[in-house]
């Protein structure tokens, strides 16, 4: 430590394991911090590998330097089966000179093949193994001309190890945390439900597809100043109250969540939205105005989310046409108005619902309704 710090400033060394954390917020992950690596190593390639190439799976990685899009697919899709630096020592800078002697490495066919048309001479990496299990690379690449990677580089790196092995198994919990966050929003989109979230101030954080389409028609809600808002003046009111309420419960210890609901009506004439407002409790150790701290739910009644025709069949093992005609039933339309939709018979039609409930053990079509509505059917709407 002291040969690779006494020669590096402080202050540098701060900023690039600072960018390594910076690097989980990033759109292409550690992209800066490994163009720092790039200008401090004087390297003209510096990967980091998150998942391995393998048959049929191209990986993940981050490259800086001069890649082409030409040299990634051939590693990808080729030379990967072909790299003598893998499987290095756990958690440690390496060299290619520390694996193959020099005589080896230049003349092995993934040098001649891939490397060398590339200008890419000199290998230092180490391979990092996560506290769950995980494993990332890290490359760095010098060119032909340029000096080999000296025991202050490796110790220097070294360093940066431990910093890459914590950044690495947050970016895997925050990914953990962002699929889950993708699957709820999105069965959320699948039953048409309207989502708003708010801070501790009333002012919007997050919402869904549903919720911006419904605030942009203003169509019984609407924003104003970044707070939602209904368009009728009493209901607006009433609103602004139940908000309230929530956003006074946040932070209360112990207390059970508020949940209250409202009927918007809407200056076109439709059915009125349905609207829940619910508390927010913070997590244990949450700060910030930026947390979370109600939620509001709207239905509109005038929505349709139908459920997929091929995954109604799958479901109850109905024919194509059965299915047809139960997601038609489950849409609300009458036996003849489902008939029409479907530019079926009224008799071919009744055959159809006689074989369904057969299928599904149900005797009149109100109870088949409620059966597909409480079915998993709308999930499967991509």
């Amino acid at each position: 430590m002291k040969n690779a710090v006494a020669t590096f400033p402080l202050e540098k060394f701060s900023e690039i394991t600072a960018s390594i954390y910076d690097g989980l917020l990033e759109p292409v992950p550690w992209e800066k911090c490994l163009m720092g690596l790039r200008n401090l190593l004087d390297a003209n390639y510096v990967t980091l590998i998150l998942r391995q190439p393998r048959v049929g799976d191209h990986g993940m990685m981050v490259n800086v330097g001069d890649v082409t899009t030409e040299g990634l697919i051939s590693y990808n899709s080729h030379f990967f089966a072909m790299d003598p630096f893998v499987g290095l020592p756990g958690d440690r800078m390496v060299t290619i000179n520390d694996i193959l002697d020099e005589k080896a490495w230049m003349a092995s066919p993934f040098y001649q093949e891939f490397l060398k048309p590339y200008d890419v001479h000199r290998l230092m990496g180490a391979d990092i193994h996560t506290a769950d299990g995980g494993e990332c690379r890290l490359r760095v690449c010098r060119g032909h001309g340029a000096p080999n990677f000296t025991s202050a580089d490796k110790e220097l790196c070294g360093l940066l190890l431990p910093h890459f092995k914590r950044a690495v198994h947050f970016h895997g919990k925050l990914d953990l945390a962002e699929s889950e966050r993708r699957l709820y929003a999105g069965a959320m989109d699948r039953l048409m439900v309207a989502t708003i979230i708010l801070d501790r101030n009333g002012r919007v954080l997050k919402t869904n597809k549903q919720a911006d389409e419904l605030l942009a028609s203003a169509d019984g809600m609407r924003l104003v100043g970044n707070m939602p808002h209904a368009t009728h003046a009493g209901g607006n009111r009433e609103l602004q109250r139940l908000i309230k309420h929530a956003l006074d419960n946040y932070g209360m210890a112990r207390r059970t969540a508020v949940v209250e609901a409202i009927s918007i009506e809407r200056h076109s004439g439709k059915r009125n939205l349905g609207v829940v407002v619910h508390s927010v409790p913070p997590s244990e150790w949450s700060e910030g105005a930026s947390s979370p701290a109600a939620a509001i739910y709207i239905r509109d009644p005038e929505g349709k989310a139908e459920a997929p025709v091929d995954i109604v069949r799958q479901l109850f093992s109905f024919t194509p046409a059965e299915a047809a005609l139960a997601v038609q039933l489950a849409n609300g339309l009458s036996l003849e108005d489902a008939a029409l939709e479907l530019g079926i018979r009224r008799n071919t039609a009744r055959a159809h619902l006689r074989a369904i409930f057969s299928k599904t053990d149900v005797t009149r079509q109100t109870e088949l309704v409620r059966l597909l509505l409480n079915s998993v059917a709308n999930m499967g709407i991509r």
